[in-house]
């Protein structure tokens, strides 16, 4: 029987079987890259599904559980018909809203265009110039279809970061956060809709700024998270005041700007304690061991990374944000071993961004090339030059589908550290290779 939205979807539970969300997840994802598809999929959307709340999936992953499946119809795994759930009520999720033909149609081309495109840059410009449509012709009042427009495109922002890095999307991304706050002065039909937008635009704000983060643009990035956390002060939304807090933090322990991170993490926690999700919490405070670590106070590091694994060990909750589906063990190991670098215990720090690496789903092509490079760069500090050499050689296999300023930046440290042992044969194998 399908699913209706106040009734689970036991079908999709029983296909589940022993796996739990997360490893379920793991393997929608796995099956996705089979047949040529992305999705971000991750325990809470598991989680989402079988509750009903996601009465029939988008295309994407459609195709996917298809694949995992077949032989099956959408109604054999518990979901509800396409046609049947084009009302309001689907449309509070835009994971599993059926535009109408037309929009569905020119979805689907642009998903495909996503994955054929060849290189990040063409589908970034995809991404501006269609998904959100042309800035020259946007309606009078914006509707539910512009707000799903706007939190689809923040979607597929993560996930080519996920897997290309953010070097060559920065530029042909603003485009599509341009057309969000576009769309934000000119209303919307409704207050339900006008506080969708506030809440994308602000989300789209801070992914656009991680990308100019990464690529080392960090000016830019500096002014996208302040627009992020002036349009969550706006519309009053917690949820996206922690998300620009905690990446102003970063952004400014990135900057040698410590206090200022310790600041930041700490207004973040704040915002999120009325939130209920531990793994937010413990990711602010994470950010605020580091701001600690950086300016050397060990004691006040150590007590906020204690909070911080006390926060996570309480597990995933309902109320974690979708942006944080890159929050894991392995992210916070690989945080962890920033600390430890920062205050320079280079081998406790090279142990964990070792856990970082190795914990890391493939899936995060970006993620396991930063985690490395951090392996490659403590190794080096530590004194075991060869195995940095060995993990720096391995980055810059990642980098040939991985373009980040941030992770070249941490192999030209790492290389430079390098070379008074470049008379290592592994040691000059990687410098050549640079």
């Amino acid at each position: 029987m399908a699913a209706s939205p106040h009734s689970p979807n036991s079908t999709f539970r029983r296909l589940r079987g022993q796996h739990s969300p997360a490893e379920f997840a793991a393997l929608v994802r796995r099956a996705a890259k089979e047949i040529g598809e992305t999705v971000s999929c991750d325990a809470r959307y598991i989680g989402r599904v079988e509750s009903g709340e996601i009465r029939c999936p988008n295309y994407a992953y459609e195709r996917v559980f298809l694949h995992m499946f077949p032989g099956r119809a959408l109604a054999d795994l518990g979901f509800s018909p396409r046609e049947s759930v084009r009302g309001r009520s689907a449309q509070r999720d835009p994971l599993s809203v059926p535009c109408p033909p037309s929009s569905a149609k020119e979805s689907d081309v642009l998903r495909r265009a996503f994955m054929a495109g060849g290189s990040a840059t063409v589908a970034a410009a995809t991404l501006g110039l269609t998904l959100l449509g042309d800035t020259r012709r946007l309606p009078t009042r914006a509707g539910e279809t512009e707000a799903a427009a706007v939190e689809d495109a923040v979607r597929q922002i993560r996930l080519l970061d996920d897997r290309h890095g953010a070097d060559a999307l920065y530029r042909r991304a603003a485009e599509p956060l341009r057309t969000a706050y576009a769309l934000l002065d000119a209303g919307a039909t409704r207050q339900s809709t006008e506080d969708r937008l506030h809440s994308g635009a602000g989300e789209l704000a801070v992914s656009v700024g991680w990308l100019a983060h990464d690529s080392g643009r960090f000016d830019d990035a500096r002014s996208h998270y302040a627009e992020a956390l002036a349009t969550a002060r706006v519309a009053r939304d917690a949820g996206l005041e922690a998300h620009a807090f905690s990446n102003m933090a970063f952004l400014a322990r990135d900057c040698g700007r410590s206090r200022e991170a310790v600041r930041a993490a700490q207004a973040g926690g704040r915002a999120a304690r009325s939130l209920g999700s531990p793994r937010l919490l413990s990711l602010l405070a994470l950010r605020e061991a580091g701001g600690w670590a950086g300016l050397a106070d060990r004691k006040a590091c150590e007590e906020a990374l204690s909070r911080a694994h006390t926060e996570f060990s309480r597990g995933e909750s309902d109320a974690d944000p979708e942006w944080m589906s890159f929050f894991g063990q392995a992210e916070l190991e690989s945080l962890e071993a920033r600390c430890w670098s920062a205050l320079g215990e280079h081998a406790r720090a090279a142990r964990h961004a070792r856990r970082a690496a190795d914990l890391q789903d493939p899936h995060f092509a970006r993620n396991v090339a930063l985690y490395t490079a951090e392996l490659a760069g403590d190794l080096a500090r530590a004194g075991a030059p060869d195995e940095a050499a060995w993990a720096g050689c391995r980055v810059l296999d990642l980098l040939t589908e991985v373009q980040s300023t941030r992770v070249r930046s941490m192999l030209s440290e790492t290389a430079a550290a390098l070379i008074p042992h470049q008379r290592s044969p592994r040691v000059a194998a990687f410098l050549s290779a640079r």
